[in-house]
């Protein structure tokens, strides 16, 4: 599509291009990120029904989990039904207000989730370091405490945002190389001075996750400095193994998720479509294993997911229009 850009007007609609250079492969990269999305759903919804439901998993550490798979929703919905919409129907058109909206709530959304990291990093600390004060410490009220100042904090910082970019005028471009809005990308469509818009971006990258990273590696620390003093190598064995799924996650989630707000600001020579598909990847990926990860490493969540699935196979064979007809007939004898 072309787009004209004159002197003078700032635009109020913008379009994607989606996968820059790969356009004609829309189609079947499409694939996984569909099938990514339907297991991102599923599973973390599943998790938030499971643990709600079943008050043996009202603890500290699920009712995080379940925080997280919330979280893992609203990130994946923010971003992957615009990116398969662009790839089906070709639906490359934003406006500027719905854009903005799309912005804050993924970044507002990744800050979240990167707070929900730091405060299970905290959970496994007390559960390792005090054991025997672990739920007079976290407490449910403190634990509703913590997600208001999770929620307070993401969308306190992001607020901000929305008044530096709606005060640009932008007439650069209105062509979007990705398939998402993002905050710098924005700005930078703009005719006007953006430092301060890149400068506050930074404060907020510097002051929510790069902290958030920074005290979760100084809470594993203490951890293995409490797990190493244990005398039981078995003992200290099934206590790293309690944390050895949120190491994972942790992983997964601020690997390509900090290369991905690093590189718009100070790479220049990546490729297009390599930045667009790692800034995906680092919303699919976490997503969609976030609930695989936790399946398996977490015999509670094990026991409660096989559970679930016994009882609704139980429940469609007790359905079932044979079932029920030989059930009548039965009886009727």
């Amino acid at each position: 599509m072309t787009v004209f850009n004159h002197t003078g007007v700032s635009h109020t609609v913008f379009y994607f291009v989606g996968i820059p250079g790969l356009e004609d492969q829309h189609m079947w990269i499409s694939i996984p990120f569909f099938i990514s999305y339907v297991i991102a759903l599923l599973g973390n919804s599943l998790f938030i029904f499971i643990i709600l439901t079943k008050r043996s998993l009202h603890e500290p550490m699920y009712l995080f989990l379940c925080m997280l798979s919330g979280a893992d929703l609203v990130l994946s919905t923010c971003t992957i039904p615009q990116a398969l919409a662009i790839f089906w129907f070709n639906a490359r058109e934003i406006s500027l207000d719905r854009c903005i909206t799309q912005l804050f709530f993924i970044h507002s959304t990744f800050i979240s989730e990167s707070g929900i990291l730091l405060v299970m990093a905290f959970d496994r600390y007390i559960a390792i370091c005090y054991p025997l004060r672990y739920t007079t410490i976290l407490t449910h009220t403190l634990i509703g405490k913590i997600g208001v100042t999770i929620f307070l904090r993401s969308n306190g910082t992001m607020f901000p945002i929305i008044f530096l970019l709606k005060r640009l005028t932008f007439c650069k471009s209105n062509i979007f190389p990705t398939t998402v809005c993002e905050h710098i990308a924005v700005a930078k469509f703009s005719c006007d001075d953006i430092r301060v818009n890149f400068w506050y971006g930074f404060f907020v990258l510097l002051s929510t996750v790069t902290l958030d990273v920074v005290l979760i590696f100084v809470s594993y620390m203490l951890i293995l400095c409490a797990v190493f003093r244990i005398p039981s190598r078995d003992a200290r064995h099934e206590t790293l193994n309690t944390c050895g799924s949120h190491v994972c996650v942790i992983i997964l989630f601020y690997g390509p998720g900090i290369f991905s707000a690093f590189t718009p600001r100070f790479a220049r020579h990546i490729l297009p479509h390599v930045h667009v598909l790692l800034a995906n990847v680092c919303i699919l990926a976490p997503t969609m294993l976030n609930p695989i990860i936790y399946g398996i490493k977490t015999k509670q969540i094990q026991d409660q997911v096989s559970q679930f699935f016994w009882s609704m196979n139980k429940l469609s064979v007790c359905l079932s229009p044979s079932t029920y007809f030989t059930t009548v007939l039965e009886f009727s004898v």
